[in-house]
């Protein structure tokens, strides 16, 4: 996910996918604790994918 693509949404659009990556990253610390996560790494961009969205939702709002 790139921030380019997340400034032509709306703030709607971003707060709906922005839920969807909470829910996500939920069900990966839950595989991790039991140990069945096999990628590990889409651990850490999903984190990241939340901080563009986040980062994106409030230029929005400075604006």
């Amino acid at each position: 996910m790139k921030a380019a693509e997340l400034r032509t949404k709306t703030r709607a659009d971003l707060e709906k996918t922005l839920t969807e990556l909470y829910k996500k990253q939920f069900e990966l610390r839950m595989a991790k604790g039991n140990g069945q996560m096999s990628k590990p790494h889409l651990l850490t961009e999903l984190k990241r994918d939340i901080a563009r969205v986040k980062t994106v939702l409030n230029q929005q709002t400075g604006e």
